[in-house]
């Protein structure tokens, strides 16, 4: 769907080589943009953003601006990419300053290097912008941080489906006491994501927080644990795009003292 907005085809009187930027939208709140993001919007011609971009970031694109959803959503209808790329390179190739807008970082699960490929084979300038990527927001949310001293000197950022269906990870590496993974589409392989973890000896009381809509004001957390997460999932609506912190509870859930057994339990 197409939405233009004052563009009184500007495009054609153009002669300036067009361009696109490829900007992170960041995870949903308009204040966690860059600056460069800003500018960006502030200077397009065209705007092709995905579906999970909010109305508030989008209300900051200047007043010319032609307007395009290309929805890319997970188990759902989508643009083909091939469309998304042909669009980007007939744009620039009429001159426009073109701004491929993605939710979260375009360098992360974003399918940015299809896009490149495409413009650099049509000899199109282009440029990243990155953005804050929905792991960082989730864990911000928490109160958490994604790396600790002592606790976990890597962090994993993995995806819970691919173009082949449920993604396979280097499990046993995941599994081991102190791991910190952000799974991104992970909700619906919740089960596949409990199951191969608990196979390579994954603790299940293990943390997992599943955070919807990172950032925005109907932010939700759920934590549980790896034995309870499908549980969990089950039990509660998530209907946005959410992530999985694997090994992060919320600072306040992590704070509480575990559960002291009763004298009658002691002697049991």
């Amino acid at each position: 769907m197409s939405k233009t907005r004052d563009h009184n085809n500007s495009l054609a009187r153009r002669t300036a080589p067009g361009h696109v930027a490829l900007v992170g939208a960041g995870p949903g709140d308009p204040e966690l943009l860059t600056l460069r993001a800003l500018r960006a919007l502030e200077r397009a011609d065209v705007i092709v953003h995905d579906r999970l971009v909010g109305p508030g970031v989008l209300a900051l694109a200047g007043p010319g601006a032609e307007i395009i959803e290309a929805g890319k959503q997970g188990f759902g209808p989508s643009w083909k990419q091939d469309d998304i790329n042909a669009l980007l390179v007939a744009r620039a190739l009429a001159g426009a300053q073109v701004v491929r807008l993605k939710s979260g970082d375009p360098g992360v699960f974003a399918r940015l290097d299809e896009e490149i490929e495409a413009l650099e084979a049509a000899g199109v300038r282009w440029s990243i912008v990155p953005g804050i990527t929905s792991a960082s927001a989730a864990a911000a949310g928490m109160g958490q941080s994604l790396t600790r001293r002592g606790r976990n000197g890597e962090l994993r950022l993995i995806t819970g489906h691919d173009m082949k269906g449920y993604a396979e990870q280097d499990w046993r590496a995941l599994a081991r006491p102190g791991a910190v993974a952000a799974i991104y589409m992970g909700k619906r392989a919740a089960r596949f994501l409990q199951g191969r973890l608990m196979m390579h000896g994954a603790d299940p009381h293990t943390p997992v927080t599943v955070v919807e809509n990172a950032s925005r004001p109907d932010e939700h957390r759920a934590p549980a644990t790896l034995a309870t997460l499908t549980d969990k999932l089950a039990a509660v609506e998530m209907t946005g795009p959410a992530i999985l912190l694997l090994g992060l509870a919320p600072r306040d859930a992590a704070a509480l003292p575990a559960p002291v057994a009763t004298p009658k339990e002691l002697t049991s």
